[in-house]
């Protein structure tokens, strides 16, 4: 015979309200009660029932992340992550990417809502516009990844201004004079940051806008960058060139293109990405990147979406990590 919560409840001798509570929200129940609560749990061998909690009217024991392209490595190690720890604490996480694009943000945000998630960790789509409002008005908790949220929301980020200045600080000591990045900064709020924060430092070090040129590329991936590479040639005609790259796709997506081309000639290219991917030292010509703590980022969304589904006293927090430079050949070019 199949048990049900009644069943446990009447062996443990408490509501059926506080099994829910321990199967759901654990913590909310004093800890001998949890433990007696668990044991009935034991002996009838009790499984519940996710979908017919979910068909009842209630939440599904699982959190939603929306990024912009979860087979992105950056996000990929990010993911990992999450599910790491969402595992440990009986949750189940669903993944969908946008590719950067606000529509097919909102038809994975109307999904989860469908599905009835508890909350969403988002990366929002574009720059100024994103889905998290409405959920936020209906009361589904959210969290910004990867992202800067405003007081009246959560999110976990990383200084990305910073990092655009780490890499311009590192090009000036190496002696670099004539400067480049290729991203997506029109469309996405990171690279927008990033380039923000690479031209801040060259201006401050007494290099004017026109010794930097802004490539415009269509997405953050390998073949963006892979056509970026004809314009970076233009441009190292002149002389000894540092590229900054939005991210390290883009960064191997360009350095692949040069080297087919032109081995020798792309020793005239100082290349710097973004991210610090695990392959990113184990290319030909490692790269220098600036490392993000992905291994970080996940978890700290986590534990804060987590505490504001359950909490009803949550305070919203904005947290922000710094990132680092990680410097190998790629920028050991001569001048």
């Amino acid at each position: 015979m199949v048990s049900n919560i009644e069943d446990v409840a009447r062996l443990a001798g408490v509501a059926r309200g506080t099994v829910s509570n321990v199967l759901n929200r654990p913590e909310k129940v004093a800890p001998a009660t949890r433990d007696r609560v668990l044991d009935a749990v034991s002996k009838l061998g009790y499984v519940p029932n996710e979908s017919a909690r979910v068909l009842a009217g209630g939440l599904g024991r699982f959190v939603g992340i929306v990024v912009h392209d979860a087979s992105n490595p950056y996000f990929a190690q990010i993911i990992r992550a999450i599910e790491d720890v969402a595992l440990t604490k009986k949750y189940t996480v669903i993944v969908t990417s946008t590719g950067a694009e606000y529509t097919r943000e909102e038809m994975a945000l109307e999904l989860l809502l469908q599905q009835r998630a508890q909350g969403v960790l988002i990366t929002p789509a574009t720059i100024g516009v994103t889905g998290a409002a409405k959920l936020r008005a209906i009361g589904t908790s959210v969290v910004l990844l990867d992202s800067v949220g405003t007081p009246d929301e959560c999110s976990v980020s990383v200084d990305d201004i910073e990092g655009g200045r780490l890499a311009a600080q590192h090009f000036i000591e190496r002696g670099l004079r004539r400067f480049a990045f290729v991203g997506t900064a029109s469309k996405t709020a990171q690279h927008r940051d990033r380039l923000a924060g690479f031209l801040s430092e060259l201006g401050a070090n007494g290099f004017g806008r026109d010794t930097a040129v802004v490539l415009e590329v269509p997405h953050e991936d390998v073949e963006s960058g892979r056509g970026a590479a004809s314009e970076i040639w233009r441009e190292a005609d002149a002389g000894p060139l540092a590229v900054f790259c939005g991210n390290d796709l883009i960064a191997v997506g360009l350095s692949f293109e040069l080297e087919d081309t032109d081995r020798t000639a792309a020793q005239r290219i100082a290349l710097c990405g973004y991210d610090d991917i695990d392959f990113a030292a184990y290319l030909s010509n490692p790269l220098t990147s600036i490392r993000q703590p992905m291994k970080e980022i996940g978890p700290a969304a986590l534990e804060l979406l987590l505490d504001e589904v359950a909490n009803p006293h949550h305070t919203h927090r904005n947290v922000q990590f710094t990132p680092t430079l990680v410097a190998r050949r790629s920028t050991q070019i001569s001048i």
